[in-house]
């Protein structure tokens, strides 16, 4: 009877074990790493998080700016929440963002669309419709107070060739707000339109071409297959003009520049064009009165937030429907 060898095997290779490292010498090791991106951080603690901290704290107090502080606690809150003022302030901002935002994401979505059928010229018409954000505000409100003026106006001028009598744009508060409105709507359209059309060129081809094979004409392919595919690009457009249109201040600043004898900060007659930052500034650095003003910020900040929830919970839910 054969035998079988037996064969032997080789002993099992030890696995050598990785030594332990010690989270402080890891993080160490790679000190060239978090030294290259510490300038970042180190400007946002020192022109960020400090400074709102620091106006988060001032907020509870009385302070001229030059003088000692001195303690108010809930005080500047309490008057904030009575302040004919600032309530008149918010009232302004809301009607101003409400005039500028929706007639700008129209025509964005319009201006998108045209650009996104456009075969010829593509980049040239995305260039002419992204200059005005680019453009120095400043400049381009001198240029809509020329245009707006009563008497030697654009608009005035378009109002008469028409045989209708001239308005007093920038003396009365209705007009004040819709020349604010125009010159937001100008600014914005063409920035939005981009975000649109790259929203719109993300969009299937073939999502289109089954619309049409089923009949769907061009009125129904938007609703039923562009507009809800853009609902998310619709939603950041929609936060960014509620933050950007709430927190407005050169626009009316430098279009209804006042008298010497009236503050820059007041918002033109009736103080109609004083938005909520127009206010901040007039109580900062016209009063005099930094604890105050920086309760005012912080009341801006609530204002915009809540919008912004608002805005954001009413687009979701028409989603979900």
């Amino acid at each position: 009877m054969a035998t079988v060898p037996v064969v032997e095997q080789p002993p099992p290779t030890a696995v050598a074990e990785k030594p332990a490292v010690h989270p402080r010498k890891g993080i160490l090791s790679h000190w060239r790493l978090y030294a290259a991106i510490s300038p970042f951080y180190l400007l946002f603690l020192a022109f960020g998080l400090i400074p709102v901290g620091f106006s988060l704290y001032l907020s509870f107090h009385r302070w001229d700016g030059l003088g000692s502080m001195e303690w108010a606690g809930l005080a500047q809150y309490q008057y904030l929440l009575t302040d004919s003022d600032f309530w008149q302030s918010i009232g302004n901002t809301i009607v101003i963002w409400a005039l500028a935002t929706f007639p700008m994401i129209f025509l964005a979505m319009v201006t998108a669309v045209m650009l996104n059928s456009a075969v010829r010229f593509k980049n040239v018409y995305r260039f002419a419709y992204f200059l005005p954000n680019v453009t120095s505000i400043v400049a381009v409100a001198i240029i809509f107070g020329s245009v707006f003026s009563t008497n030697f106006g654009l608009m005035n001028a378009l109002l008469q060739a028409v045989g209708l009598d001239q308005v007093a744009w920038l003396n009365t508060p209705w007009g004040i707000k819709v020349a604010i409105a125009t010159l937001m709507t100008w600014q914005w359209t063409g920035y939005n339109a981009i975000i649109f059309l790259a929203g719109l060129q993300t969009i299937p081809s073939d999502l289109y071409e089954a619309a049409r094979i089923d009949g769907a004409g061009p009125v129904q392919t938007f609703f039923r297959v562009t507009l809800p595919l853009m609902r998310p690009v619709l939603l950041f457009v929609l936060v960014v003009s509620t933050v950007t249109g709430l927190q407005s201040f050169a626009e009316p600043q430098v279009l209804l520049q006042t008298t010497a004898n009236e503050s820059t900060f007041s918002g033109g007659p009736d103080h109609a064009g004083r938005t909520m930052v127009l206010y901040f500034f007039q109580q900062t650095f016209d009063n005099n009165d930094f604890g105050y003003g920086a309760a005012v910020a912080w009341g801006i900040f609530l204002v915009v937030v809540l919008f912004s929830i608002i805005n954001w919970r009413l687009v979701q839910r028409r989603g979900e429907e």
